[in-house]
């Protein structure tokens, strides 16, 4: 099944994929968990954005994860647009399951080009973490059912330190043999540069098509957006985005969350690239989830936008 966004990611080489994670990798880092209403309020308000690959939460045990607690029950009570993939984390076959009963046509699995990072996070070695979720590729395809992975410390682990490019790729390489439609390579800890970037980009493009791979920055030291920059000077085109800058790595001492979705939506428009995204939607919604929240947003183009509307 191809999505709209694929189809235009595919047909016009000037436009650029733009997975929203806030839902999920945003708000699976906030201390105290928001009401299902309020997670709710937050994809409803992304779904008049123009963003049209929105990931509304994580299959994971309320236990481990309070703040990802019935990602299912939420799935179930969004209003279904054909112009809208959402997407589920699902780690592991009941994940999957519960996925699958209330009809989610798209999961995502994760690990990790740090032996020591995938243990912490997940409790086992990198090559073990493919056997887990094996089963959950062969379910998938089963049920005609999309799988996106994700691959976590693509430069630096908070435990190992500098990651080889060449481990990168090779993980990258075999998810999508496995059976992944696309990999996005997360920068998980935020401290990357464009030159560290180009490297991981290089040893990947060189086994792999751009169309295949995603960015996934982290703006720890500020940097994501350079590194963005960087990705686009190499032909990628699909990044995940946190509307408000939500998340962080709870590794990564003084993190600041994901690239926010304002920033991303700058660069790109001022860039000329083309998004689908209506901006008067979007700083809707950032500015509804940021007094939710009763935070100062971090996306340095939402305070600036503001700042304009209210001279």
């Amino acid at each position: 099944m191809t999505t709209f966004s694929e189809h235009l990611t595919h047909s016009n080489s000037n436009f650029v994929k733009i997975v929203e994670v806030g839902p999920r990798d945003g708000l699976q880092n906030e201390k105290t968990p928001l009401t299902l209403d309020d997670r709710k309020n937050l994809i409803l308000d992304l779904m008049k954005t123009g963003l049209k690959n929105i990931e509304v939460g994580s299959c994971v045990s309320a236990k481990w994860v309070p703040q990802m607690a019935d990602s299912d029950v939420l799935f179930s009570q969004l209003p279904q647009d054909p112009n809208i993939q959402f997407s589920i984390l699902t780690p592991n076959l009941k994940g999957f399951e519960s996925a699958l009963a209330v009809g989610c046509t798209e999961v995502a699995v994760f690990t990790a080009a740090s032996e020591s990072f995938t243990r912490k996070n997940i409790n086992c070695t990198i090559d073990e973490s493919f056997d887990k979720f094996s089963d959950v590729l062969a379910l998938a395809k089963t049920h005609n059912i999309k799988v996106r992975g994700y691959v976590s410390c693509i430069v630096d682990c908070p435990y190992e330190g500098a990651i080889s490019p060449e481990k990168v790729a090779y993980v990258a390489k075999r998810l999508l043999d496995m059976g992944c439609y696309e990999v996005s390579l997360g920068e998980t800890i935020g401290t990357a540069t464009p030159d560290r970037v180009k490297k991981v980009w290089d040893a990947c493009l060189a086994q792999i098509h751009a169309e295949k791979l995603a960015g996934h920055f982290h703006n720890t030291y500020g940097m994501a957006i350079a590194n963005i920059y960087q990705s686009l000077q190499q032909g990628i085109r699909i990044f995940d985005s946190s509307i408000a800058g939500l998340g962080g790595c709870p590794y990564a001492k003084g993190a600041s969350g994901n690239v926010s979705t304002e920033d991303l939506y700058y660069l790109l428009s001022k860039m000329g690239f083309e998004t689908g995204i209506d901006l008067d939607a979007l700083m809707q919604a950032s500015q509804n989830i940021s007094q939710v929240l009763q935070r100062q947003n971090p996306s340095n183009y939402a305070n600036a936008y503001w700042q304009t509307r209210c001279a």
